[in-house]
């Protein structure tokens, strides 16, 4: 086989891998969802309340937050959810601040407080939270986003179907008048949200929003390793006992953007090396013989989603070779070179001026590929960090 011709089949390889991870499968989606009816009792829309509503626990894991924590506790306790079936329990990993003076000041509000004296890490409090939670629905949110008023009954309205073991909720992407930073999150968080309304109509999805998402009081009380994932376990774990997570459109998260695209990087960096590893120890659900639909469904969205960063060097490091042989691989490098350079100057773009659309995208595509191989190189080396500073997120006005 000539040197050519094997940079040529590298090239299709990598091709092939990213047109598959970011369009050939949400076009295989669509075909299943036109080919098949949905799943019966699918929650697009919420049919109407149920005869009771269910005793409802939410679980709020917070560092430091002085700064965010009132205005999201007087968001919770405003909430269109019956206040007598609603537990809210604030987790203080250890805060420094006055975080916990203030959760206290909303006592007389039914909120209550869990100090831990060591810092652990997010996962390590909410596996602390377990034993004091009373409701059959567990909502796990946090400090930094902001719940739409009706989305907590959307969230839990599906559990009347009994195949549903996890609800996510819809994240929605907003940003600080005059803040123009990172806007190219805006339009992946939107590209998210459709993949998942697509699983739901196949059936389920493979990964919940961590910012607001609901799980069933007995699949929750499984511990999770303090390194790994909660969010991404759960609906794992659902499946792993025959049961679905779906994704709720009414269910709206408002989740301010990151002010930078370096935030944004560490904080991708981290959640990819938690998503691993998480992925890694419930390998098992990759078996598409036992979990058949489900197998292919997380294997696409998140396997194949992680394997492109390593497709494109694989294919570019081809490409550069292959273009001392053939003239259309100069023109092609010379392309792929130019979105380089237009998503570095994103990333040096001032944060006090608005840089044009498809600068601000290519930039948060080249941070998000790069920091997959980042927090790949970190899973393979075991470097987890269960305990990390939170992303500060600026508070933004919401409906």
């Amino acid at each position: 086989m000539s040197l050519a011709l094997a940079c040529g089949i590298a090239c299709g390889v990598a091709l092939a891998v990213v047109g598959y991870a970011y369009a050939g499968y949400p076009m295989l989606l669509l075909l299943l969802n036109a080919l098949r009816r949905p799943h019966k009792g699918h929650p697009q829309r919420v049919q109407g309340p149920p005869v009771e509503w269910p005793m409802v626990s939410i679980t709020l894991p917070v560092y430091n937050e002085e700064a965010m924590i009132r205005g999201k506790l007087e968001r919770l306790t405003s909430l269109e959810y019956p206040p007598e079936r609603l537990q809210i329990l604030v987790v203080s990993d250890a805060s420094s601040d006055g975080t916990d003076e203030i959760v206290r000041e909303f006592a007389d509000r039914g909120v209550e407080l869990l100090r831990l004296e060591r810092r652990a890490g997010k996962t390590a409090a909410e596996n602390a939270a377990r034993p004091l939670l009373r409701g059959g629905v567990v909502v796990n949110t946090d400090a930094s986003v902001r719940v739409a008023s009706g989305a907590l009954k959307a969230l839990v309205a599906v559990f009347a179907d009994g195949s549903v073991g996890v609800a996510s909720g819809r994240d929605m992407s907003v940003a600080r008048g005059g803040n123009h930073a990172n806007e190219g999150e805006s339009r992946y968080v939107g590209y998210e949200m459709w993949i998942r309304d697509l699983e739901t109509r196949l059936g389920g999805i493979v990964g919940a929003s961590g910012c607001f998402y609901a799980v069933r009081k007995h699949l929750h009380t499984f511990l999770v390793p303090t390194a790994l994932s909660r969010d991404f376990a759960a609906p794992l774990t659902a499946r792993e006992h025959g049961y679905r997570a779906v994704s709720v459109r009414e269910a709206v998260c408002y989740v301010p953007r990151t002010s930078s695209l370096r935030r944004e990087y560490a904080r991708k960096v981290r959640t990819i090396t938690r998503g691993i590893e998480t992925l890694f120890y419930k390998r098992r659900l990759l078996n598409p013989f036992r979990y058949g639909l489900f197998a292919w469904m997380l294997i696409s969205h998140k396997l194949c989603r992680w394997l492109v960063p390593w497709a494109l060097v694989l294919g570019g490091c081809a490409l550069a070779v292959l273009s001392l042989f053939r003239p259309w691989a100069r023109w092609v490098l010379s392309a792929a070179a130019l979105a380089a350079v237009i998503a570095v100057v994103g990333w040096l773009w001032p944060a006090r001026w608005r840089p044009p659309k498809i600068v601000g995208v290519f930039a948060y595509a080249l941070g998000a590929h790069i920091a997959v191989l980042h927090a790949s190189l970190r899973a393979v080396r075991q470097e987890l960090d269960p305990v990390w500073e939170p992303t500060r997120r600026e508070t933004v006005e919401i409906p």
